[in-house]
């Protein structure tokens, strides 16, 4: 049996073909979506996990050799945290999120990991890590929908954006689909493909089109912004070989998470002390509040919360003229409640597509400490970033050489009124129309599945 996997940065969902149509699968209680979280108290629960799930004896003593010292470590953390065999676990999806949140001192919590994927100057360490990740949370979800299907899955397309990484260009891209190939093999899949996501989002929205037309696709998914320039519609839907049909393809590494980002330092951070200055006058440094928020690089989650920077911290206050706010962002160092504050400013992000206003609620760091943030800061914090998915769309129409007749908009940040209206500003009445934000991916990964393997 054949599926389509998103494994995206924000979800993920799995879609199969029955009764001639695409069907997703409830993969978190009756829920199609999955947040692409995962939490564990220690890498070698991770590796102990994809080790005893890999089904192929070759497959299982490759792996053995590579990760062997974590395995052999598996004894003593188990003794060290006190665990019993049965809390020898991984969690993923919101379990994950609430793991983190009753202790966010212990343990390791990664936030859409694919995100990491394409990361420039990672060892191989920490490529084995996100691969033993990648595996171990494709492995559990192909497992979940094998179990509700009774069926067995041996044959996969999984998305994968344009550009992996915003630097890097195409080596950062294979190194991506490295981890993403290796994860799928070791899960079971004995066919593994990718296809880009706005193409799969166009694909699924192709199927409803009565006369050919040229399509962009705009994806704004979790991670990245990916647009594709599309000849599209009956003449061309049932072509195997769809390459001279796409025109251009764009994509960089900016997302609804970098929305998050920013809202998170241009409305939040304030209260930590940022638009503050030192004793003598000179303004506060933005670094350390950058790097507190920037959840989805690793290099500078794995400064900010280390020891030397909480000492550098610690004496950093006696310099600071707010003593009390600056306090705030050491609690948070301490407390590792970067992703906390994060999730916040995207409630506030979700809140304010449709009210004037919210208040966000930070008693997490601070004992009724919460703020109100108003649309306007929203639409200032997240300028720059709609700026850089409008020249993605430019880039791509300018490319395929033609306008197109319709825009179709899919991700979940493709719903904002901001980013419409900067679309409209830029491109002018082309309609726009909207897919299913978080399912037409999935379906049209489904789709090409069929194609390629039925």
């Amino acid at each position: 049996m054949f599926a389509g996997f998103d494994y995206g940065s924000s979800n993920c969902a799995i879609g199969v073909w029955q009764q001639n149509q695409v069907n997703l699968v409830p993969l978190e209680g009756k829920s199609h979506y999955i947040p692409s979280t995962l939490y564990a108290l220690h890498p070698s629960l991770i590796v102990s996990q994809v080790h005893q799930n890999i089904s192929s004896d070759v497959l299982k003593q490759d792996y053995q050799k590579s990760r062997q010292a974590l395995l052999n470590s598996l004894p003593l953390v188990k003794s060290n945290l006190d665990l019993r065999d049965d809390e020898c676990k991984i969690h993923l999806g919101r379990e994950a999120i609430e793991e983190y949140i009753a202790c966010p001192e212990e343990g390791h919590f990664v936030k859409s990991p694919k995100s990491f994927f394409g990361a420039v100057g990672l060892k191989q360490q920490q490529l084995d890590f996100f691969e033993d990740i990648a595996c171990a949370m494709i492995m559990t979800l192909k497992q979940r929908a094998e179990t509700y299907l009774d069926a067995e899955l041996n044959h996969t397309v999984i998305g994968r954006p344009v550009n992996f990484q915003a630097i890097g260009g195409e080596k950062s891209n294979q190194q991506a689909l490295t981890i993403l190939s290796n994860a799928a093999v070791r899960a079971g899949f004995k066919n593994v493909d990718f296809l880009y996501e706005p193409l799969a989002a166009g694909i699924d929205f192709e199927s409803r089109l009565e006369t050919d037309k040229t399509v962009l696709v705009v994806d704004i998914g979790g991670g990245t912004t990916d647009c594709s320039l599309v000849k599209m519609g009956p003449s061309y839907r049932n072509n195997n070989d769809r390459q001279k049909d796409f025109l251009a393809h764009t994509g960089k590494r900016i997302g609804g998470n970098d929305l998050d980002i920013n809202l998170a330092y241009h409305g939040l951070m304030p209260l930590f002390g940022s638009n503050t200055t030192l004793k003598s006058g000179i303004p506060m440094p933005n670094q350390p509040f950058w790097n507190a928020c920037k959840i989805n690089d690793v290099i500078l989650q794995s400064e900010f919360y280390s020891s030397k920077n909480q000492r550098a911290l610690s004496d950093f206050v006696l310099e600071v003229s707010e003593p009390l706010k600056f306090k705030r962002l050491l609690n948070l160092q301490r407390n590792k409640q970067g992703h906390q504050l994060v999730r916040t400013a995207e409630l506030a992000k979700i809140s304010l597509s449709s009210e004037n206003e919210y208040l966000a609620d930070l008693g997490f760091v601070e004992n009724g400490l919460n703020h109100y943030i108003a649309q306007e800061q929203l639409a200032s914090a997240i300028d720059s970033c709609i700026t850089q998915v409008i020249h993605l769309v430019i880039d791509a129409i300018k490319q395929g050489g033609c306008q197109p007749d319709v825009i179709y908009l899919t991700g979940g940040s493709a719903q904002s009124p901001l980013i419409k209206a900067a679309l409209k500003n830029a491109l002018g009445d082309i309609p726009m129309l909207n897919g299913d934000h978080f399912g037409s991916v999935t379906a049209g990964l489904t789709k090409w599945a069929k194609q390629l393997f039925s």
